[in-house]
Order: structure tokens, then C-alpha cells, then sequence
């Protein structure tokens, strides 16, 4: 059939929509355009560097429509293959990019397998194309996405893997660079996060001579620190919404208060956001390393013998000492030479303090980590240096023994214990901070003044050695799910009866500790008694020297004898009221024991439990149930701001002060008169204009208006009349 008149060959786009339409009817102007295409690509071979606009949309066109005839087409994928393997270097830059969309779109098609695509888009690397390498990129892991969107090939993965993983040792440093790219991002996509794909960054990509991949390869190691972000927030999430959207509707209206309204709107969109957002879990990638030891000890020595720059040696040393506190590993050398770097005036040594503390564990041995903090204490914790640098180098020491308590001795502890009545408050801050950790942990290495008043906690607390690992056989403070749970209410009338009548008939206040119940009433005098019972023992103790000495010196005398009696009987009471609460210890652990073995908890039973263990951290002592639990809880990574956490107001100087000042005028109408004008460049009246003038020239008019008679206004118009009459 000829078609008089056809413009169809002209117009490609055309004809490409009813080709799909209708494949048959047109199969006469596919194969002219087929052959036409034959044609232009022997042009082109003459002469590849030149772009040739007709080979371009020629080749798109006949992409487009090869699924339409798929005997025809057979052979045209191998040909644009051809033309970019032969031409690669010397294609013009637009030529091979439509050249590789043309073949992506014939990938989607299945007309080439994802493997050889792959292959011939790492060769095409060579080329000085950045635009070309990150569209190659965002197509290498999009395809493989896709391909594991609905179920996971698992010998086609791992084909992928080993080319990819051979891709890493090639020569060609931007091949190398861009397939590590392209394994991070799957891995962050949760495609490919099995242990292969991180034992391989591990084992090749970190000791990479490549700079760019030892460097990108160790950044993967130490994750996004998405977490850091979140708790750096403004202080407009601090905000309540609803509380100050209820206060607003008593309050005076005030232009303050309205800004303040909108900012807690946008605040309370912020929160609903959050809210309805799934929780992202960011699983670290040092968790499913096969070696961590070998790894660790081989990127020490590499870090040691290289000429890196001091950014990516801090990167080596990160990684370390995340690896060694996350697996608990021994790595004795790590410690002296990082205790070499532990200097004020050190490039980065908040960081480098943070590594210290992030390398500790409870398994490291004392006389290797002492070096460490001794260097701390020499440098930094001084009275030479300034404050801050004091109140670093002991939240430092902080935030290492809270990962090993038996890294400090006890007189260096008594030493640093000493700066707690300091005058500057971010000193004395952290050294108070120090006494609470040791507090929870191991008070006995505290002097006795510094303990504090014993607990229920601190009473079942033991002295820990190197090596000791405290394993429970139950679960701590079950022993409560014993007691009855609920109380009716003639029990509680009935109680309240007694505290009305043994406050009647005492004289000292009493104590009420409910066990099932979190919150605990402790009133003054028990503080006294307890504190009280402190004192006389450390005074029994005192005495008790003092008399020995007295005895060797003087020898008996009877005075002395009966003072030696009375200390002895105090000495006794105490004693035997240590013993009643370490039987009564002991009876709970018992209890709590056979409860384990015979109950299944439920979710109720275990907040009682936290709630019981709660409180035995604050029975006998005024303290809030939210401190107790931020110091209980420690994550696996040391955050920098713990150890750059000053007290202190800082003064602002005059740069500051004045920025402060601006921003605080932002969004803020310009002070002085309002005028009420639309438009400012628009004249006033008389009367505002009058504002402005010096007072002697409007003070006749202050006096206001003087109302005339009427004689006065008739005299007026009269003259007004003449006046008129004059004009005409």
C-alpha cells in the first residue's frame, strides 16, 4: 500500500505512537527508518566525536518501539553496545549520554540482561564525564532496587556482589570510588545489609591506597549520627502547644503573645509530623563484622605507618575505639598512643577524649587505661589551665569510668572529688557529677562524707574486681509482684486513721513506704536520723582511733574504759543493723528467685518491678525519679556534647549582643507613632504634622476652640458677603 503525501518519516513522534497502536499497519515505515538508521550510523563511525542529532533521535525512536518487533530488533541492542565500547573515550559528551539512555530503556524492556549493562556502564567510567558517572550511578541502583523490590534473587545478588566487589581492587580510582558509592547506598536502602557486603568494605575499601575510598569506606563505619542531630534540636520543640494555646485564650491580647501562638502552631505541626512518621532504626554496620579484632588491630598498625592526613587519622582512631568498647576488645597499644595526644592545645581533643571514653570497657585492665587518666589529670584537670578546660578533662574522666569504674584509683578519685566546692560552677559541676557516678557504681572508693545516705541499691551493690561479671539468676525487685496490688479503700481510711493518731502521740514524724507505689514520702526527721547515723559512725570510727592511740601513749585509765565501752556498744548496733539488712537483702533475692522460676510476667508486672527498683535508688534520699534514670541509662557510642557539657553562661561580646539584638527585631513593626497610613509615601495631615512642630509655634491653638456669640458670627458672614460681592 503507498501512502501519497506521507509525512511520517518526517515525524518520528508520530509515527512511534501508532507503531504501538498498531504494529502491523506500519511495519513498511519501520523498516525504512530501521534502514535509515544503518545508514547514519555508518556516517557516524567516520566521524564519532562530532554529536549527530539524527542518530540520536533515530536510535531513541527505534528503543521506543522494540518490543513491537522483536525478530527485527535483535540485533540492535549489540550495535549501540558496539558503538560505546569501540568510541567510549572519544564520543562527544551528549552522544554518549543519549546512547546510555537509549540502552537503559531496552534494559527495562528486557532486552539486555542487568549483568552485561553493568559491565559495559563500569567501563564507560573512564571517561571525563561527571554528569554521566552520577546518571550511571542513580541507574545502577535504582535497577538493582527494582530487581529486589518484590522477592530477593539470591544467586543473581550474588553474581552482582563479586562484580561489584572485583570493581573495589580496580586501578581505576573512579570505577573504585563509584562502586563503593553504589554498595553504601544499597546498604543504607536495606538491600544489600547482609555480613558480606560490610566484610568487604571492611577488608578492601578501608585499607584502599585510594584516599577517596579508605576515607568513604570509613565514614560508612561510623554511620550518620542521625540521633546527634535530634537531640542538637531548637529550643522551640521545648515548647508546650497546648498549654500555651489554653493561656492565650485568658490573657490579654498582645502582639507578643500572638507571635508566640503562631510559633507554638508551627511547633505542634513539627511534633504531629514526627508522630506520624515510621521509626527509622539505623542499625550499625560494626555489629556484622566476622574479625572485629583483626580488623581493629590491622587499621591500628595502618594508621600508625601512614602519612594521611590528621582528619582521616581521627576517622582511623574513631572507628577503633568504637570497635573496641562495641565487641569489648583488647587492644593495648591503642591506649599510650592516644594518652600522647591528650593535650589543651591538641587540634580536636574534645574528639580525641570522646575516643578515650568510647575505647573503655569493663575488661580492660587498670594499669593500662591508668597511663590515660593520668595524663587527663596532669593536663587538664589543673589549676594552671582555665575552667573549661577543667570541666572537660573531668567530664572525661566521667564518661570513661562510667564504661570501667576500676580505671581510676582511689586516691586520684579523692583527689578530683576535691573540686566539688569549687568557685567556677562548670567545675564544680562535674566533679559532682563524677561523685554520683560512683555513687550508683562503687561508692566505696568514695571518701565516706561523699557516699551519701545508704539505699536499698547501694546496699546491694558489691565491690567489684577486674574480671567479675555480676549474672543474675532472676529478675531484680519481682519479689514486689508478692505484695498485694491494689489497697481498698477502708485500708486506706484505716491508715490514714493511724498517721493522724501517731502524729498525735509522737513526737517525731514517721514514714510511710508503699511498696507497690513509685512515689515516696520522706519527711525531715528520717533525713536527720539517717544522716545522723552517719555521722555517729564515722564519729565511733574517729573515736575509736583516738583512743587507741590514747591507750598506747597513756595506757588504761577509767574515763578512757568507759568512753571504750560506749563505742563499743554503738559499734555493735550498727552492726547489727548492717546484718539485719543484708538478711533482709538476701530474703528478697530468695523471694525474687522463686518467682522466676514459677511466673510469667506480664507488661504490669514488669512496671512495677521498674518502678520498685526505682525506688530503692531513692529510699532515704530526696531525690527525682527522672535523675535516677538518665544516669542509669548509657548508650553503646559516648556523645561529644557529654564531654563538652560546661555550666556556664558564656558573656556575649559586642558582635553577639548586637546580632541578638537584630534578630530579636525581625518580624517585628517599626516603633514610634502609627500614623495609620496605607501608604507611607503619601502626605499627613495638619494634625500629625503638628506633633512634630515646636511648641511656641502651635500654642495658640492649644488653647482650643473659643465658641462665638452670635452677634459675633453674623458680623462674620456679613463680611464674608462683601468680600464675595468685591470678587465678582
Amino acid at each position: 500500500m503507498v501512502r501519497h503525501n506521507n509525512q511520517l518519516p518526517n515525524n518520528l513522534t508520530q509515527l512511534q505512537n501508532l507503531i504501538k497502536r498498531d504494529p502491523e499497519s506500519y511495519k513498511e515505515e519501520f523498516n525504512q527508518q530501521l534502514a535509515h538508521f544503518e545508514t547514519t550510523l555508518e556516517i557516524f563511525n567516520l566521524n564519532p566525536t562530532q554529536y549527530n542529532k539524527k542518530l540520536d533521535e533515530q536510535s531513541m525512536f527505534l528503543a521506543q518501539v522494540a518490543q513491537c518487533y522483536l525478530e527485527d530488533m535483535k540485533f540492535f541492542p549489540q550495535k549501540i553496545i558496539d558503538i560505546l565500547k569501540s568510541h567510549n573515550t572519544t564520543l562527544h559528551n551528549d552522544m554518549r549520554l543519549a546512547l546510555c539512555k537509549c540502552l537503559i530503556l531496552l534494559r527495562n524492556k528486557n532486552f539486555i540482561t542487568p549483568f552485561d549493562l553493568l559491565e559495559l556502564f563500569f567501563n564507560l567510567l573512564k571517561c571525563q564525564d561527571k554528569h554521566l558517572r552520577e546518571f550511571l550511578k542513580t541507574h545502577i541502583i535504582t535497577d538493582i532496587k527494582n530487581m529486589n523490590m518484590k522477592h530477593k534473587d539470591m544467586k543473581f545478588n550474588s553474581t552482582l556482589q563479586n562484580f561489584m566487589f572485583s570493581m573495589l581492587r580496580n586501578s581505576d580510582t573512579k570505577a573504585a570510588k563509584l562502586s563503593l558509592d553504589i554498595l553504601i547506598e544499597l546498604y543504607h536502602k536495606n538491600i544489600w545489609n547482609d555480613q558480606k557486603t560490610v566484610n568487604i568494605i571492611a577488608d578492601i575499601g578501608c585499607f584502599s591506597k585510594v584516599t577517596k575510598v579508605m576515607v568513604a569506606s570509613l565514614k560508612f563505619f561510623l554511620g550518620r549520627d542521625e540521633a546527634e542531630k535530634e537531640e542538637n534540636s531548637d529550643s522551640e520543640d521545648e515548647v508546650d502547644p497546648r498549654d500555651t494555646m489554653i493561656a492565650n485564650k485568658f490573657n490579654k491580647k498582645t502582639r507578643k503573645r500572638d507571635k508566640m501562638v503562631e510559633k507554638v502552631k508551627k511547633v505542634a505541626k513539627k511534633l504531629k509530623k514526627k508522630k506520624e512518621k515510621a521509626p527509622v532504626f539505623n542499625f550499625s554496620a560494626l555489629h556484622l563484622l566476622n574479625n572485629p579484632q583483626g580488623f581493629a588491630e590491622k587499621l591500628f598498625k595502618l594508621m600508625e605507618s601512614s602519612n594521611e592526613r590528621f582528619e582521616v587519622k581521627l576517622m582511623c582512631l574513631d572507628v577503633i575505639s568504637r570497635l573496641i568498647g562495641l565487641h569489648n576488645l583488647f587492644l593495648f597499644n591503642y591506649y599510650p598512643f592516644i594518652a600522647r595526644l591528650l593535650l589543651p592545645h591538641q587540634r580536636e581533643v574534645t574528639r580525641i577524649l570522646q575516643f578515650v571514653a568510647q575505647a573503655s570497657h569493663e575488661l580492660v585492665p587498670a594499669e593500662i587505661i591508668e597511663p590515660v587518666m593520668r595524663a587527663i589529670a596532669n593536663n587538664f584537670i589543673t589549676e594552671r589551665n582555665s575552667t573549661d578546660v577543667m570541666a572537660v578533662g573531668l567530664n572525661a574522666v566521667r564518661e570513661i569510668c562510667a564504661r570501667c569504674p576500676l580505671a581510676i584509683t582511689e586516691d586520684l578519685l579523692r583527689d578530683l572529688v576535691q573540686y566539688k566546692n569549687y568557685k567556677e560552677k562548670s567545675v564544680m559541676m562535674a566533679a559532682r557529677s563524677l561523685i554520683q557516678l560512683y555513687r550508683q557504681s562503687m561508692p566505696t572508693l568514695l571518701h565516706k562524707k561523699d557516699r551519701g545516705r545508704p539505699t536499698e541499691a547501694s546496699l546491694e551493690l558489691k565491690t567489684k574486681k577486674y574480671g567479675d561479671m555480676d549474672i543474675k539468676d532472676y529478675v531484680p525487685g519481682s519479689e514486689v509482684l508478692l505484695e498485694k496490688k491494689d489497697i481498698t479503700e477502708d485500708e486506706k481510711k484505716k491508715k490514714k486513721g493511724n498517721k493522724k493518731k501517731g502524729n498525735e502521740s509522737d513526737s517525731d514524724d514517721w514514714v510511710d513506704v508503699n511498696s507497690d507505689e513509685s512515689e515516696i514520702d520522706i519527711s525531715d526527721s528520717d533525713e536527720n536520723s539517717d544522716d545522723g547515723e552517719e555521722e555517729e559512725e564515722e564519729e565511733v570510727v574517729e573515736e575509736e582511733e583516738d583512743n587507741d592511740e590514747d591507750a598506747g601513749n597513756k595506757g588504761n585509765q577509767p574515763e578512757s574504759n568507759e568512753a571504750n565501752i560506749d563505742n563499743v556498744n554503738t559499734r555493735k548496733t550498727l552492726k547489727a543493723k548492717r546484718k539485719l539488712n543484708k538478711e533482709d537483702i538476701a530474703e528478697k533475692v530468695e523471694t525474687a528467685r522463686n518467682i522466676a522460676m514459677e511466673t510469667i510476667f506480664t507488661d504490669e508486672d514488669f512496671k512495677r518491678i521498674d518502678a520498685a527498683q526505682v525506688k530503692k535508688h531513692v529510699s532515704g534520699v530526696k531525690r527525682n525519679k527522672s535523675v535516677v534514670e538518665d544516669e542509669e541509662e548509657s548508650g553503646e557510642l559516648v556523645q561529644l556534647s557529654a564531654i563538652e557539657n560546661i555550666h556556664k553562661k558564656r558573656k556575649h561580646d559586642k558582635n553577639a549582643r548586637l546580632e541578638s539584638v537584630l534578630k530579636g527585631r525581625e518580624e517585628r513593626d517599626k516603633f514610634g507613632y502609627k500614623d495609620r497610613r496605607k501608604n507611607i509615601h503619601c502626605s499627613k495631615t495638619n494634625r500629625e504634622k503638628r506633633k512634630t512642630k515646636n511648641y511656641q509655634m502651635v500654642k495658640h491653638k492649644a488653647k482650643g476652640k473659643i465658641k462665638r456669640s452670635f452677634k459675633d458670627k453674623q458680623i462674620a458672614f456679613r463680611n464674608y458677603l462683601i468680600k464675595q460681592k468685591k470678587m465678582k
